[in-house]
Order: structure tokens, then sequence, then C-alpha cells
């Protein structure tokens, strides 16, 4: 960690999005202290979260005492002011595709957010559509071809090597196995197995916190046909 500089702060949901953000932490050895929320609680409502991130939702992260949201906005903050390595500056030939793929990671997220609606967060079945759950799984997959080719080609998203945006499309990939076979994706279940084994992601997951979320291992759409 740069000299002067304080111990990052991250409001954390187990599984969510702000895992991004505590992977990255542990991948750049920066000094962290961490605030557990509960997802299925009151405190991602309360009127002191809400100040700090007015959508209710992780990550948050308080940054040399200002705070910030947005999982991709703080990746890209901590990378050009704490973890260069991890970054592609301005000028760089790498930065057009790094932009890319981390915003990339919101195309991921879209699909994850449907998904988790249908099969989680509505706990009643006549709520759901099959239908909705089978097409977003197809969407899913189908997002995340792009990334298997380009893990298979490169070993990570980009030809010089790791860096944040494996940490943002990298959580995505992850959390996708609870709703597609990535196995089935080509190049995808290899990207996954190199993330998974990388000691910064590791550590995050011992970190994690209970599984509160994704409670099981594969969520399949039930079958809509005609009876």
């Amino acid at each position: 960690m740069a000299a002067g500089r304080g111990v990052v702060k991250l409001w954390h949901v187990p599984q969510a999005r702000s895992f991004r953000v505590l992977w990255f932490l542990h991948e750049a050895d920066i000094a962290h202290e961490v605030v557990t929320l509960d997802f299925g609680g009151k405190s991602l409502r309360d009127p002191a979260f809400l100040a700090i991130s007015p959508a209710g939702r992780v990550p948050a992260a308080e940054i040399d005492g200002q705070t910030m949201f947005e999982s991709g906005a703080i990746l890209e903050y901590l990378s050009e002011t704490r973890a260069q390595p991890f970054w592609r500056a301005p000028g760089h030939a790498e930065r057009r595709s790094w932009l890319e793929w981390l915003h990339y990671a919101e195309t991921i997220g879209q699909h994850m957010a449907q998904l988790t609606q249908q099969h989680i967060v509505l706990r009643e079945d006549w709520m759901r559509s099959p239908t909705v759950m089978k097409l977003e799984a197809m969407r899913l997959a189908r997002v995340l071809a792009a990334v298997g080719a380009a893990a298979d080609r490169n070993g990570w998203l980009l030809p010089s090597g790791f860096s944040a945006v494996d940490v943002a499309i990298g959580y995505g990939v992850h959390m996708a196995r609870h709703f597609i076979r990535i196995e089935e994706v080509p190049g995808l279940a290899a990207y996954h197995a190199r993330l998974t084994a990388r000691p910064g992601f590791q550590a995050a997951a011992a970190a994690d916190g209970p599984v509160l979320i994704y409670t099981r291992d594969f969520y399949e759409a039930p079958d809509d046909s005609p009876r």
C-alpha cells in the first residue's frame, strides 16, 4: 500500500457484487476492514447506509476519508491510486479493452440479477416465470461465450496478463455456475479454474462470510411445457 494511505473500509454482503472489491483488496494486498450487512434484513435500507449508497446496494467503500459506491468505479479508482499493475492507464495499448471489459461486467450482472430475482428473491412459484428463467440463462451463456473465447486466447482477458477486469468479470463467471453449466461454454471452465486457484481469490472466499443468497449449487428452470 502506498505510504500515507489509510485502510479501505468496505460495506459488504456475502456473495454479492461487493465480493469483487473484497477479492481485489486481497489481490492487491490493500489494508482493509469489512462491514458485513444482511442481504435479507434491514441494514441495506438503514438511512445511515443510504447516505453512503443511495440505491441501498453493496459495495460501498470509504477510501481516504471519502465514500464511493458502484463496484466498477471502486475497482478503477483503487487500480489507479493503489494497484497500478492491475490498471491500464490512458495511453496504454490495452486501455480501451480494459475499459470495455470493466463495463462488460455489468452486462453479465444484468442477467445475473434477473436470474437471482426469478429463482431466489421471488419466493412464491406463481411469481416466477420459467420462460424468463430459461431466456436469461441462455442470454447469460451467450454473453459469457465472449469471456471464454478471450480467456482461451490470452489466458486472462488481456494479452498482457491478469488485471482488475479479471476480478470484475471473474465474479460474474463464478456466480454464473449457479445458473448455467460453465463447462458447456468453450474456455469458461478453464478460466474459472485459473481464477479460483489464485491466492487472492481464495483469501477473499475465506473472508466472504456465510452462504445466504445462493444456497443451492445449481438453480434449474422448472418445466413450463403444457401438461
